[in-house]
């Protein structure tokens, strides 16, 4: 078992942190501090062709796997951009893993090329207010009118809905209790964003201000049936091609944000002196950091893992909800070790690191809660009874 990253894995990790440089952590404090799309970091991924790295070739893309992504995610994430610049691109990234899987040859011909040269934004629309991680319960009507399906409801905590021009929604198609399966009945599709017919409204948060989050209403929005991601009532089984990768992704973003804040905490404590010693010869301070490392790069191995069984087309459900828990446990507790071991400044913004622990609550949050994985892993992998 070779454990060790490829000479082509390492250049696509050296690449992505050259092009990050530029974006260095006083760029994303002024995007944090106005809560400004980053545009310009977008576009210079886009340029580079990054947007594409898991996309298939023959539409533009690179062809690689979700390996190659979780690096250059990693990357993105551990330059300093935290949670701000890895959400900037993350839906690019994972989000039409369904599009790629089961959409036709003319919708990856017309949907995919947009995306990848950045000329088109997406929105990943399925969390709703009443339905939360139970997906099988949203409400989002999709009613069939001859060539359109027409939309109505709500969804919520849907991220970059107030730059994106597209979307990919998950809506119902069938009445639940018409239903023998809850998991049947809910489609997919990909289709403009109107905003004629969608309210978009932001949600205030703690952290990750340049990059949006939203409630969106739906008055009747109109979708052609050319829109619809394969059959209809399929869309449960479909919207899974995405879940798994958005897993590892997040799990490798939260790595890359808890050695962020180490490397800030690390450097701080070889610099830092009270009472004529340098902080890092304190163990109170050098044993948590380097139990906070340890514990990001065993959380590392399981996301590579997740991440190896994904592209070798192998189950990889627990493994990938492992990697996502192991991971944003372990980057929570890093960030606040990096708080603590600056002490009052830890507590400002001019290191940084106050911004890292809240935008890293977002991988212990989203898009599954650590208690929910808890209850995956219990049910799949210990076979013990199922609790929700």
């Amino acid at each position: 078992m070779d454990l060790c990253l490829t000479p082509e894995q390492e250049q696509i990790r050296d690449s992505v942190r050259k092009l990050c440089a530029p974006f260095d952590a006083t760029y994303w404090l002024e995007k944090d501090r106005t809560g400004k799309f980053p545009h310009e970091f977008h576009a210079a991924i886009a340029s580079a062709g990054w947007l594409g790295i898991a996309m298939p070739q023959e539409y533009g893309g690179s062809g690689l796997g979700i390996t190659e992504a979780a690096l250059m995610m990693q990357a993105i994430a551990e330059s300093g951009a935290a949670m701000s610049g890895a959400s900037a691109v993350h839906m690019n990234i994972f989000g039409l893993q369904p599009v790629v899987v089961f959409g036709s040859d003319e919708q990856k011909r017309r949907m995919l090329p947009p995306l990848i040269a950045g000329k088109d934004k997406a929105c990943f629309a399925v969390t709703e207010p009443d339905a939360g991680l139970e997906t099988t319960a949203i409400k989002l009507r999709a009613d069939r009118e001859d060539d359109h399906y027409v939309l109505s409801g709500q969804k919520i905590w849907i991220s970059t809905a107030q730059v994106a021009n597209k979307m990919l929604v998950l809506a119902r198609t069938t009445p639940i209790h018409q239903l023998k399966r809850r998991t049947e009945g809910l489609t997919l599709f990909y289709t403009d964003l109107d905003r004629t017919r969608v309210s978009v409204r932001a949600i205030e948060k703690m952290g990750r201000h340049a990059v949006d989050s939203n409630e969106l209403f739906f008055d009747r929005m109109r979708v052609p049936v050319a829109d619809r991601i394969g059959a209809e009532g399929d869309g449960f089984r479909l919207i899974l091609h995405g879940m798994n990768p958005e897993r590892i992704l997040i799990a490798a973003e939260a790595v890359g944000i808890g050695r962020a804040a180490l490397h800030s905490a690390a450097r701080y404590a070889r610099e830092r002196r009270v009472f004529r010693r340098r902080i890092g010869e304190n163990q109170a301070i050098a044993h948590p950091l380097a139990q906070a490392w340890a514990s990001l790069e065993a959380a590392n191995l399981m996301m590579l893992k997740a991440a190896a069984l994904y592209d070798a087309r192998r189950d990889c459900g627990i493994e990938a909800n492992a990697a996502k828990y192991l991971a944003a446990e372990a980057a929570f507790h890093a960030c606040e070790t990096a708080v603590m071991t600056h002490g009052g400044m830890g507590y400002s913004k001019e290191f940084h690191v106050e911004r890292y622990l809240r935008e890293v609550m977002i991988a212990r949050i989203a898009p599954i809660t650590p208690h929910m994985i808890l209850n995956f892993i219990a049910e799949k992998a210990l076979g013990l009874p199922r609790s929700y």
